[in-house]
């Protein structure tokens, strides 16, 4: 036997040639129980300002659609060439803001391709192991306190008194500074706990309170304009 012939063997016996629906079914049912748990996990930790549930659906789906194209690649060579080239050609132009949304998205392709290769044992126990790593990692604080703007429109006279409450919130960012005419509004960047709503409104009220004072709006935001 030629050395091609030796190469040509050992690639082909990697493919199965059978595509069994048992199998595909398995596939999908596991990749669909770790999206799940994906999912939870994700909810749990999530300190947003919108939680979405399309996003949700999509970490599901990137799952199955994985382990059954997977799947279709372990059980021929031909269709396996014609799926890379029909992917080859996909674009995907959607924004992840988020890092965070990225590494779930990840996670779940991983477990996409677990499933499909039929390793559900490791790619259940591997999951699990990094639901419950990085769901600790949040408890134990390893996350940002949620970040808000503070928007306080007023009389040109409360300015002073404006900034002597600005500077009582401890450490705050200006993120503009806007002059109207007999008004100025003034928008800074300022951290709280995500639960901590007691805080959030001794700061209105605080606010409310000064005279001159038009509006004041408490905005929770991501940091999605840079520092």
């Amino acid at each position: 036997m030629s050395f091609v012939d030796t190469i040509k063997k050992s690639v082909l016996s990697e493919f199965t040639g059978t595509l069994s629906i048992g199998d595909m079914a398995l596939s999908l049912l596991v990749a669909f129980l770790i999206g799940i748990y994906i999912i939870y996990i994700y909810k749990k930790t999530y300190t947003g300002v919108v939680y979405s549930k399309s996003f949700s659906l999509c970490i599901i789906m990137l799952s199955m659609v994985t382990a059954l194209i997977i799947r279709t690649i372990n059980s021929n060579l031909a269709l396996s060439l014609g799926m890379v080239g029909a992917l080859s050609i996909v674009r995907f132009r959607t924004a992840v803001k988020e890092p965070v949304d990225t590494a779930f998205m990840f996670w779940g392709i991983s477990a996409g391709i677990m499933a499909g290769a039929g390793l559900y044992i490791p790619g259940i126990i591997g999951s699990l192991l990094l639901g419950a790593f990085f769901f600790g990692s949040y408890l134990m604080g390893f996350k940002a306190n949620a970040r808000y703007l503070l928007v306080l429109k007023f009389e040109d006279d409360a300015y002073e008194t404006v900034l002597k409450g600005v500077k009582s919130l401890g450490k705050t960012k200006m993120k503009s500074n806007s002059s109207f005419k007999d008004t100025m509004e003034l928008t800074y960047e300022i951290d709280i706990k995500v639960k901590d709503e007691a805080t959030k409104r001794r700061i209105v009220e605080s606010f409310k309170k000064v005279p001159g004072m038009i509006n004041v709006s408490l905005i929770s935001y991501q940091n999605d304009f840079g520092d």
